[in-house]
């Protein structure tokens, strides 16, 4: 068994410690927060991180009706500029807390007026010390260089932001980690479907609303551990112009959860099936994948607020498989550390 796969197995659990362990400092602080009167959250991460961060830009909003922006640090790194940035909340996310960038645009947040939270895996690292208070991951050590558990605890940790800071005590959250624990069972079907895209070696991986993130983990998955090149789209994005590069076989990757952005991936769907591409779909719905060229069947229904966690699992596993099938290893992909520091 691989590093990587190994810790997406550990993901249920990692889940559980990390709403355990930091759902009462999170509901006191949204408490806190609440009397702020907060008017901006801006979110600073990069890499995976930044993966999670867009997901809880969609979900802030959808939860707090509350403007929430995703920082360019270069802004901050490059061209020192200042932001006005009193009455908001930001909030770091990284896997390691080690990363410059981000770090140095929370310190310029936290002079410029901010309230700053850190996110992280680690409770001793660097960004712990920017940061007027910090959420752990209690994802345990994360060896692989591709981030999976850690990716899923930040979602989690952004969904008790969320709901809390929207009034919310939290409780629809218990079932996630039942739900990732699912997910899992998914193996099997992974595995019988896989050797179809040994020779995979571009795609288009789509998801919307708060599935978009995942397509844009899914594909820097696929592009760390499998050397494809991947793009990512909302299917709203993918029909104004990328639509025009599908021709028969062409592959496309698609989230599909029940929900509000449910119709309009399913007419995706639909029109890739008339355009004879090959169509990998995630989901728990028959009308999507009885349109599908190849159907990932989730094994639970579940509402697209609380999907991402569980989507993406069978979307990592896929990437570790098809990785060793490729003959290449998910844990050590080439030119990459675990750690990357940029200015």
């Amino acid at each position: 068994m691989s590093i990587m796969l190994r810790e997406i197995t550990e993901q249920p659990a990692a889940l559980e410690r990390t709403l355990h362990s930091e759902l009462p400092r999170m509901l006191r602080l949204a408490a806190f927060l609440q009397k702020r009167d907060l008017r901006m959250i801006v979110l600073v991460a990069r890499g995976t991180s930044d993966n999670a961060a867009l997901f809880g830009r969609y979900l802030l909003e959808i939860s707090t009706g509350i403007p929430v922006s995703l920082a360019a640090p270069s802004v901050h790194t490059l061209y020192h500029r200042r932001l006005k940035l009193r009455g908001a909340l930001v909030v770091g996310i990284s896997q390691s807390g080690e990363g410059a960038d981000v770090n140095l645009v929370l310190e310029s947040c936290r002079k410029s007026g901010a309230h700053v939270l850190a996110i992280t895996n680690h409770s001793r690292s660097s960004m712990t010390g920017v940061a007027h208070e910090t959420f752990v991951t209690r994802a345990g050590l994360e060896k692989s260089i591709a981030a999976t558990k850690t990716y899923t605890c930040q979602l989690l940790l952004l969904h008790m932001l969320a709901d809390a800071l929207g009034g919310g005590t939290c409780e629809r959250l218990r079932g996630i980690p039942e739900t990732a624990q699912a997910a899992l069972g998914l193996a099997p079907r992974i595995e019988e479907v896989i050797e179809r895209y040994r020779f995979l070696n571009h795609c288009a991986v789509v998801g919307r609303g708060l599935n978009y993130a995942n397509a844009f983990e899914l594909a820097i998955k696929l592009m760390e551990t499998c050397y494809v090149i991947a793009e990512r789209f909302s299917p709203a994005d993918f029909l104004h112009g990328p639509i025009a590069m599908v021709q028969r076989d062409f592959p496309v990757i698609l989230f599909a959860p029940p929900g509000r952005v449910f119709q309009d991936t399913c007419a995706l769907i639909g029109r890739l099936k008339e355009l004879q591409a090959d169509t990998l779909v995630f989901s728990s719905e028959q009308s999507a994948l009885r349109n599908a060229s190849c159907g990932i069947r989730m094994p639970v229904r579940i509402p697209d607020l609380y999907s991402a966690i569980p989507y993406i699992i069978p979307g990592q596993m896929f990437a570790e498989r098809l990785s060793r099938l490729k003959g290449l290893s998910p844990d050590r992909p080439r030119s990459l550390t675990k750690v990357t520091r940029t200015l």
